[in-house]
């Protein structure tokens, strides 16, 4: 199992169970998620809280089943990118509002994953991290969009052109994440949260969050766009490269 959902009546915890990888993406995982998310379709759920176990957000994707991606055809790399990102479209859509419980780290799909959600709680020592190019790669899941909206874009290029990890902290203090905590606390800290949305007015939050995202512009047209980038890297040489390198823990010999 990596994927759990607590169903604690007016909110839903669901949890990647995959710590033994840092709570590397799974398709069970996404299952779960994808599955708490139609279940806050019901109007008696005030909020979403997503965490990982272990004391880790989410590590991404798994780099060793992006390697047996590149020998698909175009269109087999692009429908397997498009389930993060319709996992990513699924959190913005949920009527509820969804908080990311970040503990550790989140890095990659896993930043992807915890930036699209509407409140971030993270622990002050806990690092976000969008180091695809290490690999060879670019970021997907909508990452690039979440970063053009939340922090300079000299810390975007830093992070994305550089792969350099940024503290919550640091994040917290530009205005990209919504809560700090001491760690250990995250959770709790969302759960807080969620008490203060589930006494709220349950449609009006709806359509607060819904104004809100919408005031940003369209982040599907800018996930789109990565998604072909991104079926076009892994089959890349440098993608290649770089996948072979990671996996087998050196550093890369760029073609």
């Amino acid at each position: 199992m990596t994927g759990r959902i607590d169903d604690l009546g007016d909110r839903l915890v669901v949890t990647n169970e995959n710590p033994g990888k840092r709570n590397a993406l799974t398709p069970a995982y996404y299952d779960a998620l994808n599955d708490a998310l139609e279940t806050a379709r019901d109007p008696r759920i005030g909020a979403v809280i997503l965490r990982g176990a272990g004391g880790y957000f989410c590590a991404g994707g798994n780099l060793a089943a992006l390697a047996t991606r590149r020998d698909l055809p175009r269109a087999g790399r692009l429908a397997k990118i498009g389930a993060l990102h319709d996992l990513v479209a699924a959190i913005r859509a949920c009527p509820a509002p969804v908080i990311a419980a970040v503990e550790g780290g989140a890095a990659g799909a896993g930043a992807s994953i915890a930036f699209a959600c509407d409140l971030v709680v993270a622990a002050e020592d806990a690092r976000f991290t969008a180091a695809y190019v290490k690999a060879g790669l670019v970021p997907d899941g909508g990452l690039t969009a979440a970063l053009a909206m939340l922090v300079p874009r000299a810390t975007a290029m830093r992070m994305a052109l550089l792969g350099d990890p940024v503290t919550a902290a640091r994040l917290h203090a530009l205005g990209a994440i919504s809560d700090l905590c001491a760690p250990g606390t995250a959770e709790a800290a969302a759960h807080a949260l969620a008490d203060r949305l589930c006494t709220g007015p349950r449609v009006t939050q709806g359509l607060i969050k819904r104004l809100v995202a919408d005031a940003y512009g369209d982040p599907a047209a800018q996930a789109e766009r990565e998604r072909q980038a991104m079926a076009d890297a892994q089959a890349s040489p440098e993608g290649m490269a770089g996948i072979d390198a990671f996996l087998a823990k050196r550093k890369p010999a760029w073609p």
